[in-house]
């Protein structure tokens, strides 16, 4: 205010020299707009006073709109992932379920499953203990394998004597004569009513591969033997719809004696199961020479 009124003195007094009235008018109009100042400062003071902490206050209070929605998420997300929720017990059952099959799972399999599933071993289905266990099945046998009573305990997994210690030659000798001994087991079971039963999910899926002729048309085939005889000829794969054989697409599979399916297998197993034998072929190849057939003398 002093600063204020010293000024317009200052300015009165300038201007009063040029002239009386100029002056008078300069400092009236002064004096009227130093009070309408005052007045309302002194009118804005105590408002601004009162609200000054309050809009403060709202500020403070009101946070920003992003904020705001941030908070919330996270009130939200919070809420959500402290919820239980009754199904979480189940979840955890199925969790210890699974982990016990896993478990399970991870034991070390029979001798029959681990030859069964080993590659190329395919043709051959699992033989039931309880068959190889009764001797009247196994009768004959004991004369044509060797180290017959240690390859049969390895086929039923019974650990042997400890008074039986053998060499590493000796155990590769057992090994062979395990796989000999269950091939000639085989042989026999896929004759028996659970045996055919067993080749014959095998036959769905397909086990014993398609055969090789066009005019077949993809017909699934049977494993079979051209000789009862052990080490006399390798498998081969008989198609119900041509009658003839093949061999099998697989060399593994081609490694496997023919006689641990024998000569009899698949002509039962047709017999068995008639409705498994498909219709003949109507179609034969007929060679040509430019469109024209050949004569029969000259074929």
């Amino acid at each position: 205010m002093y600063k204020e009124r010293s000024l317009s003195q200052r300015v009165t007094e300038g201007r009063g020299r040029s002239g009386n009235k100029e002056g008078y008018y300069v400092e009236a109009v002064d004096a009227a707009s130093n009070k309408r100042v005052d007045d309302v400062r002194e009118r804005a003071s105590p408002s601004a006073s009162s609200k000054g902490p309050n809009v403060k206050d709202k500020d403070r209070s009101v946070p920003s709109t992003s904020t705001g929605r941030h908070t919330a998420n996270l009130d939200t997300r919070t809420a959500y992932e402290k919820t239980e929720y009754p199904d979480d017990g189940e979840d955890s059952n199925t969790n210890t379920e699974e982990s016990d099959v896993s478990g399970s799972d991870g034991e070390d399999p029979s001798w029959i499953s681990w030859f069964c599933g080993l590659r190329g071993n395919e043709f051959f289905c699992e033989v039931d203990e309880e068959y190889i266990q009764d001797d009247f099945n196994l009768s004959g046998l004991s004369s044509q394998v060797p180290y017959y009573d240690h390859a049969l305990d390895l086929i039923l997994d019974i650990e042997p004597p400890n008074d039986d210690i053998l060499t590493e030659e000796q155990h590769e000798m057992v090994e062979s004569a395990a796989e000999m001994l269950y091939g000639l087991i085989h042989v026999r079971y896929i004759l028996t009513s659970k045996g055919l039963n067993a080749m014959l999910e095998k036959c769905k899926n397909v086990d014993f591969g398609r055969c090789p002729r066009v005019y077949c048309s993809g017909q699934p085939c049977l494993p079979m033997g051209q000789s009862d005889i052990p080490r006399t000829s390798t498998v081969k794969i008989f198609c119900p719809k041509c009658e003839d054989i093949h061999y099998p697409r697989s060399k593994y599979q081609g490694n496997i004696d023919g006689a641990y399916f024998g000569t009899t297998f698949p002509h039962l197993f047709l017999m068995t199961y008639p409705y498994i034998k498909p219709a003949k072929p109507t179609q034969s190849y007929i060679p040509r020479i430019f469109g024209f057939k050949l004569h029969k003398s000259a074929r």
